[in-house]
Order: C-alpha cells, then sequence, then structure tokens
C-alpha cells in the first residue's frame, strides 16, 4: 500500500461514482430516476471535496445542491407532470436513423474533446489571490465567504434570481393548464 494511499483509493472510487452515476442520470428516461442519480452525483462530488480538503465546499454541496436544488428540482418535475412513456405512446415520431447518427457523431466528438482536454491539461502553477498558506492559515470558510460576499457577490445574486424566475415560469407554465 505505498505507493496507493487510501485517500487515492477513496479518491478514485468517488470519482468512479461520479462519473457512473452522471452517465445513469444523463440516460434515464424516467425525471425522477434521473434526479435521483444526481443526488447520489453530488454526495461523490461532496466525498472528493472532503479529500481536497474543502469542508465548507463540501458541506454546502451537500446542503445546498443535494437538499434545497434537488428537492426544487423533484418538486417542479412533479409539479409539471414530465412523465413520458415509451416512443408510441406519446404521439411523437421516432426519430430517423439519420437522426440517430448525427447524434451518435456529436457525442463522440463532443467526448474526443473532453478526452483531448483531460489528457493534454497542464497546471500553470500560477500562484492565486488565496494561496494554500493564506487559506490555512485563515480558514476555507472565511476565504469562501470573502470571495463569494466580496468580489463574487454580483453573480451569486444574479444566480439567485435565475433560479427564482424558473421557479416562477414553471408555476405559471403549469396554472395555465
Amino acid at each position: 500500500m505505498d505507493f496507493v494511499s487510501i485517500k487515492g483509493i477513496i479518491f478514485i472510487v468517488a470519482a468512479l461514482v461520479a462519473v457512473a452515476t452522471s452517465v445513469l442520470m444523463v440516460t434515464r428516461k424516467n425525471p425522477i430516476h434521473s434526479a435521483l442519480w444526481m443526488i447520489v452525483t453530488f454526495f461523490s462530488m461532496a466525498v472528493i471535496y472532503l479529500l481536497l480538503n474543502a469542508q465548507f465546499i463540501a458541506v454546502a454541496q451537500v446542503m445546498v445542491y443535494a437538499g434545497a436544488i434537488m428537492m426544487l428540482i423533484l418538486f417542479v418535475i412533479m409539479l409539471v407532470h414530465m412523465e413520458r412513456g415509451e416512443a408510441g405512446d406519446t404521439g411523437k415520431p421516432r426519430r430517423s436513423a439519420k437522426t440517430r447518427i448525427a447524434w451518435a457523431v456529436l457525442t463522440a466528438i463532443l467526448f474526443v474533446e473532453v478526452l483531448f482536454g483531460a489528457l493534454f491539461f497542464r497546471m500553470t502553477g500560477r500562484i492565486g489571490v488565496y494561496p494554500a498558506a493564506a487559506v490555512e492559515k485563515v480558514g476555507n470558510v472565511k476565504t469562501v465567504g470573502s470571495l463569494l460576499y466580496g468580489q463574487y457577490l454580483f453573480p451569486f445574486e444574479i444566480a439567485s434570481i435565475l433560479l427564482l424566475v424558473g421557479i416562477v415560469g414553471a408555476v405559471i407554465i403549469v396554472r395555465r393548464k
């Protein structure tokens, strides 16, 4: 166990779980099942954040994403009634062979791009405003808080307004019917 530590094994397992559950999330036809797989993905990402000594981000990942956002998504899915049957039940025509080939080619291209980026990515080693020594001295929570509510306050507020608009839009769409 010299060359592989316990942290390394946990990281590999969490990364594999994150990749597998994200693929399952995308490939499920039932939106409720997709949302549940997304919750598992969020938890595995929280484990990865814990391994990187980012405890605040890990807790925020679980509380905000796996808790609040996923409950919101599940609520909207159930509110909008996104139940779908088989292709014959929906009244929509099946996709042609050309369309399926086009989607397969597009998927292959995107996969190659991600693989290329992962294989040839290089860290620049640039030291930012908050180097590791400064973060250890001040603490993760204070560093994230000062960045989130200081330098990035406007994008944070815009994101919250966009989420609110999405909720109101879903409720309005359902109310019309």
